[in-house]
């Protein structure tokens, strides 16, 4: 690398659940710098879970954590170029990189719903989750679908 790597910038934790996991998704949901509007709308998602849930044993947290285990991609496909053919080839994904994919396809799918208010979305997105259906899940799905595929690859990893 011609470069220096850059640090890595330490997270605080959310002021409600004091939780680092919570603040990465946040950043990842604010708009424009404003992130009171994007912690108010991930409470307000996490409130509404917490309605709507029907396991009572777990709390609404809980739940966020789950989901966002059952979007994280453990496998994905990178291109690579080997005589002149490009081949994909399927990868395991480093610990951080599972966490930030899944939160992007989260915060991306819950987007794309179709309910009324952001936060409504994005409770719709992480019960779905919950549930192992939805997008995000459906995305986490076609990536291993494709790794799978493409398995006969996996000797060019380098």
């Amino acid at each position: 690398m011609r470069k220096r790597l850059s640090k890595k910038r330490i997270l605080l934790p959310d002021p409600k659940f004091n939780d680092k996991l919570v603040t990465r998704f946040v950043n990842n949901l604010m708009l424009d710098g404003k992130k009171s509007i994007a912690f108010k709308v991930f409470y307000d998602a996490l409130e509404i879970v917490e309605q709507k849930k029907q396991d009572e044993e777990k709390t609404a947290l809980e739940l966020w954590k789950e989901g966002l285990s059952n979007v994280m991609p453990h496998v994905e496909v990178r291109s690579r170029r080997v005589g002149g053919a490009t081949f994909q080839i399927p990868m395991p994904i480093r610990a951080d990189r599972k966490i930030s994919m899944a939160i992007k396809w989260m915060i991306l799918f819950a987007k794309r719903r179709n309910e009324k208010s952001m936060a409504q979305r994005l409770a719709g997105e992480i019960l779905a989750a919950v549930k192992e259906e939805g997008a995000a899940v459906k995305k986490r799905m076609d990536v291993h679908k494709m790794a799978d595929a493409n398995k006969a690859f996996s000797h060019f990893r380098f």
